[in-house]
C-alpha cells in the first residue's frame, strides 16, 4: 500500500470515528481501573448519615467503588463501536484496552517502588508527620487481586455486551436502538459489578460475602439507572455520527 492510499484511509471519517471512540473508551476504562480501589460512601458524599439499614445481608449502606462513576460511558462507547464497527471492532478494542490497562498497572507499580527524594518527604510531612510516599504506594500499588479482578471482569463484560447487543439488534432487525444499547449494558454490567469485586476483595481480600453482595449491588444499581438516564444521549450520538459519516459520502 502506497503512502497516498494509507493517508486516504487515515483521513477517512470512519477511521477518525474509530480512533475517537477508541480514545473515549480507553480513557474512561483506564481511569475507572485506577480509581476503582477506593470505596466511597454515597450518603456521606451527599452530606447525609449512612443508612445503616438492617437487612438479611447485614447492615446495608450505599457504598460502591469510585471506578463505577464513569464506567457507564465505557459501555455506551462500546455499544457505539458495536453499532458502527461490529463485534470484531468491539473485540479488538476490548483486548487492546485490557493490554493497555495491564501496562498501566505495571508502570504504576514500578513508580511506587522508586526511592523517594528526601525533600519530597520532608515538605509534605506537615504537623502530623504525614508520609506521602507511603500514601502514594498505598493508593497506587493495587494488589494482584484487583488487577486480576479488573481485567477478568472487563473482558467478560465487554465480550458479553457485544454478543447481547448483536443478538438484540438481529432480533429487532436493526430497530429499537434503546433496547439493544440499554439491554446489553444492563446484562454486561451485572456481571462486571459482581466479578471485579468478588475476585479483588473476596477471593484475594478479606471482605465478607455480605460486603461483596451489598457493594456489588450498589454499583450495579448505579450503572442500571445511569444506563437508562444516558439512553437519550445514545440517540443523539447516533444522529451526530450518521450525519458525520453521511458527509463523507457527500464529499465523494
Amino acid at each position: 500500500m502506497n503512502i497516498e492510499a494509507s493517508s486516504s484511509i487515515l483521513n477517512s471519517r470512519r477511521s477518525k470515528l474509530f480512533v475517537f471512540l477508541f480514545g473515549v473508551f480507553l480513557s474512561n476504562a483506564v481511569v475507572a481501573e485506577i480509581i476503582g480501589a477506593k470505596i466511597f460512601s454515597l450518603e456521606a458524599t451527599l452530606g447525609f448519615q449512612p443508612l445503616h439499614l438492617d437487612t438479611f445481608l447485614g447492615i446495608w449502606d450505599i457504598n460502591q467503588p469510585a471506578g463505577a462513576l464513569n464506567w457507564p460511558f465505557v459501555f455506551i462507547t462500546s455499544d457505539l463501536i458495536n453499532e458502527y464497527f461490529g463485534k470484531k471492532g468491539v473485540r479488538r478494542v476490548s483486548f487492546l484496552t485490557a493490554a493497555f490497562i495491564a501496562y498501566s498497572f505495571i508502570i504504576i507499580y514500578g513508580a511506587t517502588k522508586l526511592a523517594p527524594a528526601d525533600f519530597w518527604i520532608d515538605v509534605n510531612k506537615g504537623d502530623d508527620n504525614f508520609n506521602i510516599n507511603y500514601a502514594f504506594g498505598k493508593i497506587f500499588r493495587q494488589g494482584l487481586g484487583i488487577i486480576l479482578g479488573s481485567l477478568t471482569a472487563f473482558l467478560i463484560s465487554q465480550i458479553l455486551d457485544a454478543y447481547v447487543f448483536h443478538y438484540l439488534r438481529t432480533k429487532t432487525e436493526g430497530k429499537k436502538i434503546w433496547l439493544r444499547a440499554t439491554g446489553s449494558t444492563l446484562v454486561s454490567q451485572l456481571i462486571d459489578s459482581f466479578v471485579v469485586i468478588g475476585i479483588a476483595f473476596v477471593l484475594f481480600g478479606n471482605w465478607t460475602i455480605e460486603q461483596w453482595v451489598s457493594t456489588s449491588l450498589n454499583s450495579y444499581l448505579y450503572k442500571f439507572f445511569a444506563a437508562i438516564v444516558l439512553t437519550p444521549f445514545i440517540y443523539l450520538a447516533h444522529n451526530l455520527i450518521d450525519k458525520y459519516l453521511a458527509g463523507e459520502k457527500t464529499e465523494d
